[in-house]
């Protein structure tokens, strides 16, 4: 069986966050193969600023689908059994889950309806999405910038993001 890429997503929850990170890392234990968990930081919210704040964090991952397969079974399955509700007039509030796949090894592709990107341009934009990836890979070279994560995640502003002293593997 061929070996699958090294895959990254990155988690966020605003809503019993907690409890829905531990859920949503179990979920992705049982369908796939996870490799590593970053630590888990608290981030205000971004463009709708008037909700609680979120945890995030990034998990690195093989798994034997493609990615829009793993979008629609694996994200598609972990949003529906944490009954994620998308507010058609606010896709920047609250939510029980999220999940976006940031990084598909080194590959660099448009994939869905969305479409979705593969590397996620909210990598270069956000140090929420940044820094736990760079938890996880700080030498791991950016397809398109030929950056290091870490060095990506150091250009961005990262105020207000705490990096907490949860442990979600004590399940």
């Amino acid at each position: 069986m061929k070996q699958s890429p090294d895959v990254y997503v990155l988690l966020g929850s605003n809503i019993d966050p907690y409890e829905n990170m531990k859920r949503a890392l179990a979920y992705l234990r049982a369908h796939c193969e996870v490799l590593a968990v970053s630590s888990v930081y608290r981030t205000p919210p971004q463009e709708f600023l008037d909700q609680d704040d979120f945890l995030n964090m990034a998990v690195k991952l093989h798994t034997q689908l493609d990615a829009m397969s793993f979008k629609t079974k694996i994200g598609g399955g972990l949003e529906k059994a944490l009954n994620r509700v998308r507010d058609p007039n606010n896709r920047a509030g609250p939510r029980t889950i999220d999940l976006d796949i940031s990084l598909w090894g080194d590959a660099v592709f448009e994939y869905g309806h969305k479409p979705w990107r593969v590397p996620d341009k909210d990598i270069l934009r956000f140090a929420y999405v940044a820094i736990p990836l760079a938890e996880l890979a700080p030498d791991f070279i950016h397809p398109e910038t030929g950056q290091t994560l870490s060095q990506i995640a150091a250009s961005l502003d990262a105020s207000g993001i705490e990096k907490l002293a949860l442990d979600l593997n004590d399940m």
